[in-house]
This record gives structure tokens, sequence and C-alpha cells, in this order.
């Protein structure tokens, strides 16, 4: 019998059909209408292992490799708790926490994963298990546990107390490589917000850090009706953390009427936008790269694009339009962040087409479509146009591909990085972006020359002749323009 069988709940058929009878634990025979199903049953092996993954070391095999990777300040095991879904889902889920570890510039030794039907309320792995946790801490010599999940502050503490090392969580290590990344005024501010909004309900203190501070005149003796209890230290930082957090919201708040300006000035001339969203590491800069020539950051980890990067891009027939690239998505985001970075992903809530980008070489490409839909889906993005862009088509697997294509009603596939697909790309942005839809035939004269820049930025030219009075169009424009145009109408 394989766990397999198990896991899928033909275990207690199986049993059925093999024993002749079933008894309880006084020995009496029990008849088959006492033999109630009691939902899938985990195997006790199964559930008495704590597995460890193989292939998730990051250690350097070779000296040369130091020269292309950040100094390794950390050596970490990570643990997860695999409570629903595959075996498959939850090693693929370990390895991106591998991945994330090792992008926040950590030596990943280790990985194990419990079966479990929930995470243990006090320890999250289970005060057994924590114990032989920390054997595999011992055994590693790591100094960090990272958990695939966000952990309670109650649960982070009593683990730590088990394996006698640091313990940090999911959310805490993506907001260490967001505030790597942030380069600009607005994601610094918005990483900072994210970390003091998670750290505040985890505020913690030692011995006399948590003492409670004499008031007034006391503390220097100067006597009665002046003794007060003051503030704690942690009620100190506590109030020092919340007024940090409204600076930077107020903050945040201006650099967003600076976007909101700029946006709403693309809007006023009709620019067309398009977004391109996705998964973390999908090649979406890559794609930016590929279509404007932006010159982005490009880099094989994760969360590399940070701040938001909108292009000016035009279409074959010879329309302009705007490009954003937006930062990427990842599995169980954390809600700060999603909260944080809202006015840099309104971008694509504003977007009159959406480019979602999937990294078709993934092992579990629907589970990051999922993702990203999800994190859209909170900010409000769900009612713009999508195509799904399948990127890395030169490491996919064709099978993979073919299934994609089958499954989603809008997708395409592309590779950034050999050119395949992306003119067929181009092609399909120019149909879905807002067409230009009255026709007129007007003369400009010469000193009104913004008007015909205008025709040929957001309209679409049919035909033109220069004549003594002026430029002689006939183009397909939009009604704003038509009606600016109607004055020279021929």
């Amino acid at each position: 019998m394989t766990a397999r069988d198990i896991l899928s709940g033909r275990a207690s058929a199986l049993a059925r059909d093999t024993a002749p009878e079933t008894l309880d634990d006084a020995g009496v025979v029990l008849d088959d209408d006492r033999l109630d199903y009691d939902g899938d049953q985990y195997d006790r092996e199964e559930r008495a292992a704590l597995r460890r993954v193989s292939g998730l070391s990051t250690e350097l095999e070779d000296i040369t490799e130091v020269e292309y990777r950040q100094l390794r300040l950390e050596r970490v095991v990570l643990a997860a708790v695999w409570s629903e879904g595959t075996l498959e889902d939850a090693e693929n889920s370990l390895r991106e926490l591998a991945a994330l570890a090792e992008t926040a510039g950590s030596e990943v030794l280790a990985g194990v994963v419990q079966r479990r039907a929930h995470p243990d309320p006090a320890t999250y792995l289970g005060k057994g298990k924590a114990v032989e946790l920390r054997d595999v801490v011992v055994a590693e010599g790591a100094d960090t546990v990272i958990a695939d999940t966000e952990l309670a502050p109650s649960q982070r503490r009593a683990l730590e107390d088990v394996v006698k090392v640091k313990v940090i969580d999911r959310t805490a290590l993506i907001l260490d490589i967001f505030a790597q990344h942030a380069k600009s005024r607005e994601g610094k501010a918005q990483v900072e917000l994210a970390q003091l909004q998670y750290l505040l309900p985890r505020l913690r203190g030692w011995g006399e850090s948590m003492s409670r501070q004499a008031g007034g005149q006391a503390a220097g003796g100067q006597g009665m009706g002046s003794r007060g209890p003051g503030e704690t230290k942690i009620e100190l930082d506590r109030r020092r953390i919340n007024s940090r957090i409204a600076r930077l919201r107020r903050e945040i708040k201006d650099i967003k009427t600076v976007r909101d300006t700029k946006r709403g000035g693309r809007r006023a001339n009709r620019v067309p936008s398009v977004a391109i969203a996705g998964y973390t590491n999908a090649g979406k800069s890559s794609l930016l790269n590929r279509l404007t020539g932006a010159g982005v950051l490009v880099e094989n980890q994760l969360f590399a694009t940070l701040d938001p990067t909108v292009r000016r891009a035009e279409t074959p027939d010879g329309r302009l339009y705007t490009l954003a690239d937006t930062v990427g998505f990842v599995r169980q985001l954390p809600h700060q962040l999603v909260e944080a970075f809202r006015s840099t992903l309104e971008e694509v809530a504003d977007s009159d087409l959406l480019l979602h980008v999937v990294d078709g070489s993934h092992p579990d490409p629907e589970g990051q479509i999922t993702a990203v839909r999800s994190v859209l889906a909170d900010v409000g993005a769900t009612d713009v146009k999508e195509v799904v862009v399948v990127n890395k088509a030169d490491l996919a697997d064709p099978e993979v591909l073919d299934r994609l294509l089958r499954h989603e009603k809008h997708c395409l596939v592309v590779s950034a990085r050999t050119g395949e697909g992306l003119d067929a790309l181009r092609a399909l942005v120019a149909d879905e972006l807002p067409q230009p839809d009255i026709d007129v035939e007007v003369l400009v004269p010469y000193d009104r020359g913004d008007l015909v820049s205008r025709v040929h930025e957001v309209g679409e030219v049919l035909a033109s002749e220069h004549v003594a009075e002026g430029t002689r169009l006939t183009a397909r424009v939009d009604a704003e323009l038509a009606d600016d145009l109607s004055a020279f109408a021929v």
C-alpha cells in the first residue's frame, strides 16, 4: 500500500477488502454498520516522519562562484508543515523559500517538511518535531531557521526556545529582500512602512528593558506626589513606531499625488497604457527591455524589480502607448506589502491592458497564475483586460505550454531571451488597445502643428499631404481630438 493510496482516501476500502473482520480496542468484532468513514487518514509512519527535502543546499561547489554571489551572512535550515495539496506542492513551496533565502544573502543547508493536518499552535511543527529540528540545526551548523509561512509571535518565541537559534518566517524574509532592493524614495518608504506594521505586534524585551520607569521627579528622589509608573520601554517603542507609521503614510500619500498627476496627464492626452504584472522572476523586466529598450535591471533572482518603470512604446502602426513594469508577486505575499505598495499597484488597475507574465519553465505555472490573480483582486484590478504571456518558451516543456494554451482564454507564448513570439505580442497589444473610431478629413494650418502632432501620436493617419494652406490629413481619431479638429474640416 502506497502513501498516495492512503492520502487519496482509498485506504479504508482496501482494508475492508483484505481484512475479514475489524476489532475495537476491547477485542469485540464490529459489524459493517459501525464502520463509518472518518475522512482521509494519514499513514502513521508518514505522520511521525520529519522529511528531509533534497536538492535545497546552496553551498558553493566551486570557489569561483564567489564572484557571482553575495557574501553569505547566515547558514539556514528551512522548515515547513505540509497540510494540504501533494508532496510535490509542498516541496515546490520549500524550494521557492530556498530561492528567497538565497536572494536575501544566506546559505541554505537543509529543509524539512512535516505532514500535519494543521500547524501546531504552540511551536508550529509540534514539540517533538521541534526537538528533531534542533538536532538538524546542530548537525548542519546552522544559525537560523526559516518557517515557510507567517508565524504568530508566540509560535516564533516558542520555537526559538526549543531550537536555540534565531527563527524567522516567510514574511520577515520577503520584507528583508524588499529592504535590500528598494532604491527610490517611494520604494524605501513603502518597505519601511510594511516592516514597521509587521514589527508592531512582535515587539518584545528582556530584563530591565521591560521595567517601568518612574515619572515626574520621582526618578531623582524629588518627593511625594510625583511618583508614577511612567511608560514601559515597550510602550515607548510602540508609540514611536506608530508615529513613524503615520509619518510614512503621509509621505506615501504625497508621492501618490505626484504619481496620480502624471497618470492623469497621460489620460488627458489619451495615451493608452499597458501594465506588465506577474510572478517574481517570470521575466517581466526582460520583456519590458525587449519591447521598449528601457534598460531596466535584469537579474536571475527574486524581487530584482521593486520600483515601477513606465516607458513609452509604439504599436506597429505607429500609435503611442505606455508600458509599465511592476513589482513581482509571490505565494503568500505579505498583506503589509500589498497595502504599502497599493499606490504602485494602481498602475495595473488603471491600465487599458494587462500583460500577465508567467514563467513557462516553472514546476507549477498554474500556481503562479492563481497567486498573481489573488493579489490583483486585492487591488481591484480584476476588470482590466488580461492577456497571459507565457515567457521562457526556450526553457519550458512543450507539454506544459500546450496545457497553458488550452486552459487560458487569451494566451501567448514568447521568449524574451530569444525574441520568439514578440512580433505576435506587439500585434496583439495593438489589436487590444482602444482604437480611434472617428474618421476625419481636415486641412490644418501650419501654425497648428500641435494638432498634427496629436493626430500622429494618438490617431491613425490614413493619408497626409502638404499644400499651400497647410497639412491635409485623412485620419481616424477619438472623439476629443475630433472636436478639436472640427474647425478645420474640409
